[in-house]
């Protein structure tokens, strides 16, 4: 039987007329300090406050440990003409499971997790838990302070791509054997500066009930996931990578979240988060709920989370997934099965004027904090500021580079001078965006093998192979990021039930690879013109880009000051070059500051130097020659 719509009350003043206001106005920037649970003294009573978003409800109550989940124990009140529902419960603690359960106007009570819980319970558990997120000691002023005047776009930004869960494993039963926070914390800022990497991005921190999502499908968008800790232990991760100079990027996905019957799917009993039509609202490929970018109400809880990671933890970044099913109606979609825009077009009009709020406010608000696109197609303007009609990102990922650069790399030597241009044709439309050069967990899964078996021929050659490429990567303009695992050449596809095979860096050619990347990341943060003019052609001068039967790329990079310059060139074939001559630009010494055989020099390894002749080659006025070895790198200074 159909329960009675709750009486509309004018509240406890929790919620004021202005917290309504911009909420409905989707301008409510801290929402998520009034909805949700919040320890609260009320009527000089401690306990917590509880506020949800359920218009078409007949009623809400809270249910939880607390009352047996009894549904009639707790109701809620509505506020008046807002569809928000609060309750005040005196007495109550931190760390108590509840849930909402919302009765439809048909008499179906469902129980939801709520959208707003700063932390949820372990899988398989659903329910939210109480907490209290203020309070901790943050230690990090010194990097928050520079991170507000750098410029990311002038800056070296080379990420390394992680999923907790599987990077390593702990030999005990608790929760699968997965780090803690604090735990990972350490271990993975020693390696990450070992190393020489920027930035860590991190996989699937917002709750996810499900662990072969990999945090993709998304059910608590303000929890940090319960399977690595509390939300204090993951403001110490934070803390802690940025006392060590290491930023945080997370990646958030605003695009689409599951049909798990806890989550945001049909809320209150009839899309709310989603669109109602399913042509809009639902994606045939990932079987997902798609967000209604038209409503203010979800547009505020989207962007009041983009700002919540950034400003209550100190985020430095988010990746934001799957932005070209958010720009394209038919994404996915057959004909017939979407709907078009007012003018008849494949746009998402809603959600590229998301994309324009989001990025403007994070950009007024986020003190230099970035913000990634990963869009897979040609949409123009993906990093332009909205004030020239672009969506306002930081940077895109370059996913025409990444499928450009793998199809050459897994070729046969031989056929690699008949597909010369997919390695030249990035540099076309370089300057066109902001762009970051990325291999990520999408490349080393679902049968795509990892990147060492990737490569061509014999055991050594696949070893010899990568390193030219990772040579050819790091020094092509655009910032970089590369996978957890194949900087050191992990063999089997990523799998995130399994820790990535540490035992193989104690490998001779592992170990090798694994210093030769790190001293290539050495190498880019030593010297600005690696960084300083990504998306200028300024920075970038093609020696020879059409030496394409012997398969090999000659280029310069420079920053503004054209000092300390490099000349990079990269042999794709096991032939041997004894007498290799580079055309150069001008008459002076050219010194060798990295190879494939010695790696970096150092100062006292008599690093060799090389004198430039009056001579013509490559089209260039100055010329020298040197052995280029097979698979032979060589980067120079001058």
């Amino acid at each position: 039987m159909a329960r009675t719509k709750a009486k509309k009350q004018a509240g406890t003043g929790f919620i004021t007329d202005v917290d309504r206001y911009l909420y409905g106005n989707g301008t409510h920037y801290e929402i998520y300090d009034k909805l949700g649970a919040h320890p609260w003294k009320y009527k000089g009573k401690d306990g917590f406050y509880f506020a949800v978003w359920a218009p078409h409800a007949s009623s809400v109550s809270l249910v939880g440990n607390f009352n047996s989940w009894d549904p009639d124990s707790h109701p809620m009140k509505e506020l008046e003409t807002s569809g928000i529902y609060e309750l005040f419960v005196p007495g109550m603690k931190k760390g108590e499971l509840y849930k909402y359960a919302i009765t439809t106007p048909s008499g179906k009570i469902l129980f939801k997790a709520d959208p707003y819980a700063f932390t949820a319970e372990y899988r398989p558990g659903t329910a939210s838990i109480t907490c209290d997120i203020s309070g901790f000691s943050w230690k990090d002023d010194a990097w928050m302070e520079k991170r507000k005047t750098a410029d990311p776009i002038k800056e070296p930004l080379s990420i390394y791509e992680v999923h907790i869960g599987s990077w390593k494993k702990k030999d005990r039963k608790e929760k699968d054997g997965f780090y803690t926070y604090k735990e990972a914390a350490k271990e993975l800022a020693e390696y990450v500066s070992n190393m020489g990497y920027t930035h860590v991005e991190l996989m699937g921190i917002a709750e996810h009930p499900f662990d072969g999502s990999w945090g993709y499908q998304v059910t608590g968008y303000y929890a940090p996931t319960s399977r690595y800790g509390t939300p204090d232990e993951f403001m110490y991760f934070v803390n802690y990578l940025h006392k060590k100079g290491i930023g945080v990027i997370l990646d958030w996905v605003p695009a689409h979240f599951p049909r798990d019957a806890h989550g945001l799917a049909d809320f209150d009993g009839q899309p709310l988060y989603e669109y109602a039509d399913p042509r809009k609202g639902e994606h045939p490929d990932w079987g997902t709920k798609v967000f209604d970018y038209g409503k203010n109400e979800v547009k505020n809880f989207l962007i009041a989370n983009a700002l919540y990671w950034i400003e209550k933890y100190h985020i430095d970044g988010l990746r934001v997934d799957a932005v070209a099913s958010m720009l394209y109606l038919d994404y996915g979609r057959s004909d017939g099965n979407w709907v078009a825009n007012k003018y008849g077009g494949n746009e998402n009009l809603e959600a590229i004027e998301f994309f324009k709020h989001l990025n403007s406010i994070v950009k007024r608000r986020g003190n230099g904090a970035m913000v990634i696109a990963e869009e897979s197609t040609a949409w123009p303007k993906v990093t332009c500021p909205p004030e020239e009609d672009g969506l306002g990102f930081t940077f895109k990922w370059n996913m025409g580079w990444m499928h450009d650069f793998l199809e050459y790399m897994k070729l046969d030597p031989y056929f690699r001078k008949f597909n010369h241009h997919k390695m030249t044709f990035g540099m076309t439309y370089a300057t066109s965006e902001n762009f970051i050069l990325v291999l990520s967990h999408d490349e080393v899964v679902h049968l795509k093998c990892s990147m060492i078996n990737k490569m061509p021929g014999i055991y050594e050659d696949k070893f010899a192979n990568l390193k030219v490429g990772y040579t050819f990567m790091m020094t092509h303009p655009g910032k970089k990021l590369l996978f957890m695992g194949q900087d050191f050449g992990q063999w089997h596809e990523w799998d995130e039930k399994v820790s990535l095979d540490w035992y193989l860096t104690n490998e001779d050619l592992h170990k090798d690879l694994l210093s030769y990347v790190r001293d290539l990341l050495t190498l880019y943060r030593q010297y600005p013109a690696l960084y300083r003019l990504d998306n200028d052609w300024n920075g970038f001068q093609w020696i020879n880009a059409n030496d394409g039967d012997r398969s090999i790329f000659s280029y310069v990079r420079r920053d503004e000051t054209n000092k300390k310059n490099l000349l990079v060139v990269c042999n794709f074939t096991p032939m041997d070059r004894p007498d290799y001559c580079v055309g150069v630009p001008k008459r002076g010494n050219f010194t060798l500051v990295l190879d494939n055989r010695h790696g970096l020099y150092h100062r006292g390894d008599g690093a060799p130097v090389f004198r430039s002749k009056k001579k013509e080659c490559d089209g260039q006025p100055y010329s020298f020659a040197y052995h280029l070895p097979p698979y032979g790198t060589a980067i120079f200074r001058f």
